[in-house]
């Protein structure tokens, strides 16, 4: 099984920055895609941007040049960097990944969230 934390979320103003955490722990082999989703009230769960493990990562459009997700493989950790915040990327965020396990079956996991407000 893999635990998923997700930290950082909190309130911040239009034009502010905030770094979200999350750390992957467990008993598993491997961890491929790490990604970060977002789901705003009333709304679709929504991809923000993913990066695998060899380092190469994909955005949504409308997070693209002010977000920015980076991993640390050694401490199972994936970040993600928001700047330029703005109101419409207020929502819940979440962090998920697939993972190879000891049992060798592969696996997506989900954290629990972390709520980010963008207002004045």
């Amino acid at each position: 099984q893999v635990q998923l934390v997700e930290s950082g979320g909190g309130l911040v103003q239009p034009g502010g920055s905030l770094r979200l955490s999350c750390a992957a722990s467990g008993s598993f082999i491997n961890i491929y895609d790490m990604n970060w989703y977002r789901q705003a009230p009333g709304k679709q769960r929504e991809l923000v941007a993913t990066t695998s493990n060899g380092g190469s990562t994909t955005y949504a459009d409308s997070v693209r040049g002010r977000f920015t997700t980076s991993r640390d493989l050694a401490k199972n950790t994936v970040y993600l960097q928001m700047t330029s915040l703005k109101p419409e990327d207020t929502a819940a965020y979440f962090c998920s990944c697939t993972a190879r396990l000891r049992t060798e079956e592969i696996r997506d996991y989900w954290g629990q969230g972390t709520q980010v407000i963008v207002s004045s």
